[in-house]
């Protein structure tokens, strides 16, 4: 699984027009699923997003997490985060995870960032042509593969 976290002031995601989800202060996060994604990697991910100590403190300092916060987050799946671009110029998604593997992992991710943080996070539409608006906060911009772990 492979997820960006950007740092934001404001975020949000329309699907025909239509906003579905916003934020303001917190992480908008970009999932992207693969075929072997498990129970584990969803545990992973969902520690590092909310425990990441990339808010500042009283000092100025990058040392407090969206939890501490009590920021929000919006979650977008985003296959292409699989994108291979080492021959020509048309990347490949062979890595990324079909719908019937990807969406419940997406949804599982859902959950597990709800428990989390112990409230519902915003989220974007599964397989949609969603339009994600953000102002990236920094920028502060976190790339995280749980195969790099």
């Amino acid at each position: 699984m492979r997820v960006l976290v950007q740092r934001v002031s404001e975020a949000s995601v329309k699907v025909n027009g239509k906003i579905i989800g916003s934020i303001s202060n917190g992480l908008l996060v970009f999932a992207g699923f693969e075929d072997d994604d498990n129970d584990k990697e969803i545990e992973y991910v969902t520690k590092k997003i909310v425990n990441l100590r990339i808010f500042d403190d009283s000092d100025g300092v990058m040392n407090c997490s969206v939890l501490e916060k009590e920021g929000n987050i919006l979650l977008i799946s985003q296959f292409t985060l699989h994108a291979q671009t080492r021959r020509g110029n048309r990347p490949s998604y062979i890595k990324a995870a079909k719908p019937d593997i990807a969406i419940p992992l997406y949804k599982k991710l859902i959950a597990s960032l709800n428990f989390a943080l112990n409230r519902q996070i915003e989220t974007g539409e599964f397989g949609a042509d969603m339009k994600v608006s953000l102002v990236n906060d920094g920028p502060v911009t976190i790339w995280i593969d749980t195969k790099e772990e």
